[in-house]
């Protein structure tokens, strides 16, 4: 090889080292950036094409940087519902634009939070896409549908009543009414032996007034009413909504309820609502007196008349008060009535060839020809990882290790320079030779 051979490989030397540095640079730069994956610089050898092999021959110097995406940083626990790790394979699929279109990018850099609109975006200003469920929690049979997830898409809820219990005692001394008829007792034409007014919840929250009324008419015998104790224009018609029998065993427990075939302590009790007036539709609640046989419902006893207690499911009208992630990836809102939503489903992407993925700016991968098609997801599901709330993924930059590879790439660095300057010295004396 000549001298202007050797001055071309000390010249492709510091070349390298200088990409080298650049990688180590980046390394430490981003030490503490959420989901950072180290940059590696890998060198190789090139040599002369004319040289055969086995041939004595000099060697150049390349040099490829690149990430090792595949390693995983450890994860550090936050105090934020919406900061998100992976464990295990995969990537969160983000846009850059705020509408959620555009192209896809993909992070493992979960640092989460809602802007000004409710959008959940990174520290990157990336915004985290998802599937929005319906309102049974199903995510949407087109697979690519993937839009913001937004944790203020849902305002409040509330839940309507469907199921009521009441335990109470009806004295067995009342006296007996033999001259009543289904619908005296709502009507005021006769007074009740007992009677109670219970809130019950519509669909909108709202809170409902039902009186239930209970008169004896014969032994171990009892009528009920039940009856609206609101605006009667909420309803399609006034009057009782409901009406029944109740019966005794000897021993003062249930025996049935409407004289049902098999014996049963459980009605429907409907509330006929009227649309145009109240907004609502008509309401079906299941009304349990008791357990035939038991005394957990109506008992009849010698004691006072007493509503011992009821158990009423629904609730008012609650406004969001958080959002919690689960290893599935579903975000669930939760409301300050105790309710609680399934709004998103966060997916995983992964990859054939995760290394080949192309780079870009905010800690971001695009697809490229080396990396293979994207396969989106459901978490925990398939090789897709499982997404830890209240966790960040750390950088997998190792401190000690690159300032070792910055004082080894500044060694070499310099060695190659001596190179250039080594031969500069001798072809200086070549020129210098006599010329007879």
């Amino acid at each position: 090889m000549s001298l202007y051979g050797s001055m071309a490989i000390g010249v492709a030397g510091p070349q390298a080292n200088s990409a080298s540095l650049s990688a180590v640079s980046s390394n430490i730069a981003n030490v503490n950036t959420v989901g950072y994956k180290e940059a590696t610089a890998s060198f190789s050898t090139f040599l002369n094409a004319t040289a055969g092999v086995g041939a004595n021959s000099s060697a150049g110097v390349a040099v490829t940087v690149g990430q090792d995406i595949t390693t995983q940083g450890l994860p550090t626990t936050t105090s934020s519902n919406t900061d998100m790790s992976i464990s295990g394979n995969g990537f969160f699929v983000v846009t850059a634009n705020p509408t959620g279109t555009g192209t896809r990018e993909f992070t493992r850099a979960g640092s989460f939070t809602p802007d000004v609109n409710g959008n959940l975006v990174n520290a990157a200003g990336l915004y985290l896409l998802g599937y929005k469920l319906d309102s049974a929690g199903n995510v949407p049979t087109d697979a690519s549908a993937l839009s913001l997830v937004n944790t203020s898409s849902i305002s409040g809820a509330a839940q309507a009543t469907g199921n009521l219990t009441i335990q109470a005692n009806l004295q067995s001394q009342s006296t007996v009414d033999g001259s009543y008829v289904a619908g005296d007792m709502t009507a005021g034409n006769v007074s009740p032996d007992f009677t109670r007014t219970v809130n019950v919840y519509d669909s909108q929250g709202g809170s409902q007034p039902i009186t239930f009324s209970f008169i004896k008419t014969a032994a171990n015998k009892w009528a009920y009413e039940a009856s609206y104790a609101g605006n009667a224009t909420n309803l399609t018609a006034a009057g009782t909504i409901s009406q029944g029998t109740v019966s005794f065993n000897s021993d003062g427990t249930l025996g049935n309820v409407n004289g049902a075939a098999p014996a049963s302590g459980v009605v429907a009790l409907t509330i006929p609502w009227k649309l145009s007036t109240s907004g609502l539709n008509p309401q079906t609640i299941s009304l349990n007196l008791g357990t035939v046989g038991g005394s957990d419902g109506l008992t009849q006893a010698d004691a006072p008349s007493v509503l011992n207690g009821t158990h009423i499911d629904g609730t008012p009208y609650g406004s969001v008060t958080g959002v919690s992630v689960a290893k599935d990836g579903t975000v669930t809102a939760q409301f300050s009535n105790g309710l609680s939503q399934d709004v998103y489903k966060v997916p995983v992407a992964t990859f054939t060839n995760p290394n080949g993925l192309g780079q870009v700016s905010g800690n971001a991968y695009v697809i490229t020809k080396n990396s293979g098609a994207a396969n989106i997801n459901l978490a925990n599901s398939g090789t897709a990882g499982t997404i830890q709330s209240k966790s960040l993924e750390g950088s997998t930059v190792d401190l000690a290790t690159e300032f070792t590879n910055l004082i080894t790439t500044q060694r070499a660095y310099s060695a190659c320079a001596r190179i250039i300057t080594t031969a500069d010295q001798m072809l200086q004396q070549l020129e210098q030779l006599p010329t007879q």
